[in-house]
């Protein structure tokens, strides 16, 4: 009786888990209709326990059309609720993802600013380079001093070398602002990487990239939960009330044994009881012996 209750509670709990699961999954798919869902997703829920229920207790009374209809039915609604199941699963794994997808958008917007801010360090750099060349190639020809003396060439250098160094520390300055932005960007996508690493050794052991089917590893493993959910909880019920029906009490038919024919019938032996009773009741008669009728017994009354 215990584990016949056990068996039923646990089937109705798979069945109000998946259930719930459904309905949000449901109501996610058809967000313009909610409520209604809602309401359509726990009758249906509630009829397709019901009717595997039914169908269990009722299978040698019911008619083949009406067994088969059922039958269906309760196929159909167990396929809309691992459908439901499905989506609801789904949406929690793109509701996880979507941050680190985003954050890997900014990511890369991120490395492309690095680089142009690099370029123009780069170009800046160039540029101080060729003006550095000027006045090496005036140091070279002996041509220091004088108003066109390498000098003199440095200082009318002096405003450009400044703005060129100007951009050099902004550039440098933004690169590590965004460094550091990327930095915490990047925080949070390894930290979905340590949540999601249970499936990317499942992806490891299927997929030679894991990283790349990623995604597919998540879908394999919802069908996997999907196929086991509500079917178990429709098979659990059927199970528990096979429990229940073998535990309620048995009606006693009698057995009737065929009549031997050796054996004497009990009206034979009540008439002859009774045949014996009426002898016994009459009065017994004198018993005489013929000597004594001979010597002036009956004979000699008869004469």
């Amino acid at each position: 009786m215990f584990f016949a209750l056990l068996t039923l509670i646990t089937a109705l709990a798979i069945a109000g888990v998946a259930a719930w699961f459904s309905i949000v999954g449901l109501m996610a798919i058809f967000s313009g209709v909610a409520i209604p869902i809602l309401i359509m997703g726990s009758v249906l829920e509630v009829g397709k326990l019901v009717t595997a229920s039914w169908l269990y207790r009722n299978k040698d009374h019911a008619s083949f059309l009406l067994k088969t209809y059922l039958t269906t039915a309760v196929i159909v609604l167990m396929f809309i609720t691992s459908m439901g199941i499905f989506g609801f699963l789904s949406k929690a794994h793109l509701e996880q993802a979507q941050p680190t997808g985003n954050n890997l958008a900014k990511i890369e917007r991120l490395d492309q600013r690095i680089s142009r801010e690099k370029i123009e360090i780069v170009d800046a750099n160039k540029v101080t380079s060729q003006l550095d060349e000027a006045v090496n190639t005036l140091i070279d020809y002996d041509r220091i001093r004088g108003k066109d003396g390498s000098i003199a060439v440095r200082q009318l250098q002096k405003d450009e070398r400044l703005a060129l160094k100007t951009i050099i520390n902004e550039a440098q300055d933004s690169i590590d602002a965004l460094e550091d932005e990327k930095f915490e960007l990047s925080s949070a996508v390894r930290e979905f990487e340590l949540e999601v690493g249970p499936i990317r050794y499942v992806a490891e052991l299927l997929y030679e990239d894991p990283k790349s089917n990623l995604e597919t590893t998540v879908r394999w493993v919802i069908i996997i939960l999907v196929s086991v959910f509500d079917p178990l909880a429709v098979l659990l019920l059927i199970a528990a009330n096979n429990s229940l029906m073998h535990l309620q009490p048995q009606p006693v038919v009698p057995i009737k044994h065929k009549k031997d024919l050796t054996a004497p019938d009990d009206d034979s032996i009540l008439t002859s009881e009774v045949n014996k009773t009426i002898i016994n009741d009459e009065p017994e008669q004198p018993q005489v012996s013929t000597q004594e009728r001979t010597k002036g017994g009956w004979l000699s009354k008869g004469k």
